[in-house]
């Protein structure tokens, strides 16, 4: 999660706690996968080099440029023969707006894939062939050495890029860097910026949306491509340098990104630019290069390195299998375990009935259906906790000057009538990760977007329903959500002051629906439809326990 993400979390489980504390305390006031490898170990960096001679080469606005495609059925990609590079990628399977005939998602590049040499012209000529669908081979000549890169397009969203080096009579190639490219924000509304590293010998990534904004001498970038900040004297553009090699990084937007893994750890630096336009700071576009050291070439002795590219979206399975922790980029915090659980059991059902509004509905019935006992016992507690109240504010006045005496009376009375105070707490304690996973899920699968239910257009955004027509756009899930709370609180069990139930009725659902207004409409829709089975249970138990003597 983003540092934005984290404070919504920490304030609705502050909420959740109010709530807890009210109505659950207040009645007792007193596989891996192997990294890729090089085709061929590297020779021993040798320092210093002198650059061989630069081929002609021609700057990227002058020169004139070739394109070749490769494609499956899940992405079109477009090289230029200027660079080798990887310029934009095609995603068949995603729209670029909420339309129905819209175009697909066309992520730019920019320079990912191209390689700058010391001493040389940033752009090389290649000349391209194409053996098969799948495959492009690009070849130049960087002085004496040949330079060989095959490109090939593997399954879904997978690219492995081939570059060797040969001399025939034995050369030195400066230092070089390869361009991992740039990621900008996509057209879709509410789209974020983030740049991610995972460094050698580590599992979890780093992540680095929090520190863009810093790139540029900002004193604040706690809403990440976002914030407050005045622009004013920041310049358009920065770049710092990581210190620790990298086994890979990932340029990512909210729902889509780029991540290239390096045939070896290598150092890294990351840029980030800003919309020069904006009255406040917004990132718009994050790049990274990677940085390899002097080689020397033997005499017709063939050196090469491999890397692997991921170009597509952010959905867990693909990243999975790309390997090496990539899934990690989907940063879901510290309940992942279950979140990867919870997604490929919200397609599941979604594979049954295929709608994502269905999908979260059944989700959250399972869910609920799952801790259905822990949640009765403890209401069921509640209401026993309820009921003998008179009796322990009778046990407080009679032994107000003698705190152990009420102690003992009050422990006594809660085992005559088969009460346990703190048997409330479990389900709630459980709960907690349960909620923070779905609402980590909820917001980050690129399942939900533009995924219709009902009248909501699109599950991953509020419904905007009278968008430009009412001065603030409505969103009836929140709506729901407020009230649901409200009669849910309500309807709790609770001991305390009449007086205090009532404001804690009206305020609990009042900051609910403030919070809520701008969330996706999918984590609406759980919270309400959690909140309504909620209400059934309470009604039911309250039913079925109305005759039952307390201590029963």
């Amino acid at each position: 999660m983003n540092k934005n993400d984290k404070l919504w979390v920490a304030i609705l489980i502050a909420l959740l706690a109010a709530y807890f504390a009210w109505n659950y305390l207040a009645p007792k006031q007193p596989a891996p996968v192997a990294a890729p490898a090089p085709v061929v170990a590297p020779a021993a960096p040798v320092a210093p080099v002198t650059p061989v001679a630069p081929a002609p080469v021609a700057t990227l606005e002058a020169a004139s440029q070739n394109y070749y495609t490769l494609a499956n059925e899940q992405v079109k990609l477009t090289f230029s023969d200027l660079g080798a590079r990887l310029t934009k990628a095609e995603l068949a399977d995603y729209r670029a707006t909420n339309n129905d005939d819209a175009a697909p998602v066309v992520l730019d590049t920019g320079d990912l894939m191209n390689l700058k040499f010391d001493g040389v012209a940033p752009y090389l000529t290649y000349t391209a062939t194409q053996p098969d669908e799948k495959t492009l081979v690009f070849k130049t000549m960087v002085g004496t050495v040949a330079l060989e890169r095959t490109v090939t397009l593997e399954k879904d969203y997978a690219v492995t890029v081939r570059d060797a080096f040969t001399s025939a009579e034995g050369a030195a190639i400066a230092p070089y860097v390869f361009n991992a490219g740039s990621f900008g924000l996509t057209e879709a509304s509410g789209d974020t910026m983030g740049f991610d590293t995972l460094a050698v010998g580590e599992k979890k990534p780093e992540y680095h949306e929090g520190d863009l904004a810093k790139v540029l001498g900002a004193r604040s970038a706690f809403l990440g491509c976002g914030t407050s900040t005045d622009p004013t004297g920041l310049p358009l553009s920065g770049e710092t340098a990581l210190a620790t090699p990298q086994s890979w990084v990932a340029l990512k937007s909210r729902f889509f990104t780029t991540l290239v893994m390096p045939p070896v750890a290598a150092p890294c630096t990351y840029g980030v630019s800003r919309n020069a336009t904006a009255k406040t700071l917004q990132i718009n576009r994050v790049n990274a290069t990677f940085t390899y050291p002097a080689q020397q070439l033997q005499a017709g002795v063939t050196t090469g390195v491999v890397t692997r590219l991921y170009v597509g979206p952010k959905k867990l399975s693909g990243l999975k299998a790309f390997g090496n922790h990539a899934e990690r980029i989907m940063d879901f915090g510290m309940f992942a375990w279950f979140c990867e659980l919870l997604v490929p059991l919200l397609n599941f059902f979604y594979a049954i009935i295929p709608n994502y509004g269905v999908a979260i509905i059944l989700l959250t019935l399972l869910v609920r259906a799952i801790f259905w006992p822990l949640t009765h016992k403890s209401t069921v507690s509640m209401r026993k906790m309820s009921v003998i109240q008179p009796q322990i504010k009778a046990l407080q006045a009679q032994f107000k000057d003698q705190p152990q005496k009420l102690q003992q009376e009050t422990l006594k009375l809660y085992r005559e009538h088969k009460v346990n105070p703190f048997s409330s707490c479990l389900p709630m304690l459980i709960q907690i990760p349960i909620f923070i996973a779905l609402f980590t899920v909820l917001r980050a699968a690129v399942e939900l977007r533009f995924s219709s239910f009902l009248w909501i257009a699109d599950l991953s955004q509020p419904e905007n329903l009278f968008a430009g027509i009412l001065p603030v756009p409505l969103n009836i899930l929140p709506i729901l959500t407020a009230v649901t709370m409200g009669l849910q609180t309500h309807l709790s069990p609770g001991a305390g002051d009449p007086a205090q139930k009532k404001m804690m009725t009206w305020m609990m659902p009042m900051m609910l629906l403030f919070m809520f207004y701008s969330m996706p409409s999918a984590l609406c829709l759980y919270w309400t439809v959690s909140q309504m089975l909620s209400i059934v249970q309470m009604w039911h138990i309250q039913k079925t326990t109305a005759q039952t003597p307390t201590n029963a």
